[in-house]
């Protein structure tokens, strides 16, 4: 049965209310490491420039490998609120697992600091440097992955200003120990790294303080007896982790194999390409607040078994990712060439940003549909079909890479467009095989 007019703008109405928090929490989220950048490219030598950007892409790719933190605890808590179910047992598994795992971050913090260093590369100095830079910051991992199990449940709870107003704190408070202890105080890369471990704490103690009300109080004592102490629902939870987990390592190792072919083709290409992935990040982090609505959405549809308002919630976020896409495909080809000139102002790079930027203008019809059914799929907790159909599109990849490897830097982006298409389309004909 179709909805009605009316129910379909309180519908739309309700997909833009969650939304556009975590819109505006995604566009600030790169400013935390620009503050970096400006604070210690300021000082006397370029080495710790260097050692800050290669220490904040080892944390960038290890703490992205824990985003199923955020993507599980979001799927449960929907569910749950929709089920009329406690939703703070859910919290407290995901909180207790981020602290165990937070642990063993700092335990194995010296291993895969060499490891990811071996990875990284860079000279002697500034590898010494980006040493006491991630030995610092590690510190904060627990609160860093405590923040992910805040940030779904208040998703989860369709609470997306929670996310908001912790990304904020978290920015100004490591904008003001940055400059404290690296201007005044001059700690030069080991004050960056502290301060970017305890705006972590600061932001997870401004996620509790603004969930109070969910997590402390009448919630606490509503929490049924001997909820923590059952099994099954924490195998649950980490066999979801699992599969996203084992889901993001597929989608680091395209990333990670993309960066290294191009790097082959020349430092040239190498900038050009980082320039090109700026198209792909605005593109992701517009569609991730609609894909987050849809999280919330259709996890509280499951939860309540309402077939009806699961559809409808699909339906919409997905004629929302439709318009996103056919924007960011006009943005493209308008201000293409405009952004990549705001972003490089090297002639070299500028010309072969320009010769590959048509491979962009596809991004928008290629990647689009699986950033929503990422949410749909989240939602759902279907998380076991969204690693199989992310390990399928990644074998998809390198032999289209293969075969198309003697075009150089236009195969490479025949086979990330190839990539990020399959993955939607598989999705779209598992969640038709899901819904029947």
């Amino acid at each position: 049965m179709n909805k009605k007019p009316g129910e379909k703008k309180a519908l739309n109405r309700r997909i833009w209310a969650l939304a556009w928090p975590l819109l505006l929490s995604n566009i600030t989220a790169p400013l935390l490491g620009l503050v970096d950048t400006a604070v210690v490219g300021h000082l006397d030598s370029p080495v710790y420039l260097a050692a800050v950007a290669l220490g904040a892409n080892f944390f960038m790719f290890l703490y992205f490998s824990f985003n199923f933190l955020r993507m599980g605890t979001t799927g449960f808590t929907a569910q749950a609120r929709g089920a009329g179910e406690a939703t703070l047992v859910v919290v407290l598994r995901a909180l207790l697992l981020s602290t165990v795992l937070g642990g063993l971050l700092i335990l194995l913090q010296p291993a895969l600091r060499e490891a990811g260093l071996w990875l990284l590369g860079g000279s002697a100095e500034v590898q010494a440097l980006a040493r006491d830079y991630i030995a610092i910051r590690v510190l904060g991992a627990p609160a860093a992955l405590g923040n992910f199990a805040l940030i779904g449940f208040a998703i989860g709870l369709h609470r997306t200003s929670v996310p908001l107003k912790m990304t904020v704190l978290m920015h100004a408070s490591n904008a003001l120990l940055d400059f404290l202890l690296v201007q005044v105080w001059h700690f030069n890369v080991r004050g960056v790294a502290t301060a970017s471990a305890l705006a972590e704490y600061l932001g997870l103690a401004g996620g509790l303080f603004w969930l109070r009300r969910e997590i402390f109080g009448d919630a606490w004592r509503a929490l049924p007896a001997g909820a923590l102490r059952q099994l099954a629902p924490m195998a649950r939870l980490l066999a979801v982790n699992r599969d996203i987990f084992l889901r993001s390592l597929a989608l680091l190792s395209v990333f990670f194999f993309f960066t290294a072919q191009g790097a082959r083709l020349g430092d040239t290409v190498l900038a050009a390409n980082a320039v090109l992935i700026t198209f792909l990040l605005l593109l992701s982090n517009t569609l991730d607040g609609f894909a987050n609505a849809a999280e919330a959405l259709v996890g509280d549809a499951t939860g309540r078994h309402d077939r009806r308002a699961l559809d409808a919630a699909v339906r919409a976020t997905g004629r929302w990712t439709l318009m996103v896409a056919l924007l960011a495909l006009a943005g493209f080809a308008l201000g293409g060439a405009p952004l990549i000139r705001l972003l490089t102002d090297l002639p070299a790079v500028r010309d072969t940003a320009t010769t590959y930027l048509p491979w962009m203008l596809l991004l928008p019809l290629t990647a689009s549909a699986g950033f929503w059914l990422d949410g749909v799929f989240v939602g759902a907790t279907l998380a076991p079909q969204m690693r199989n159909t992310m390990i399928l599109a990644t074998l998809l990849f390198f032999p289209v890479w293969w075969l198309t490897r003697d075009w150089g830097n236009h195969g490479l982006w025949l086979a990330m467009n190839v990539w990020m298409a399959s993955r939607g389309v598989l999705m779209a004909l598992v969640w038709r095989r899901v819904r029947g």
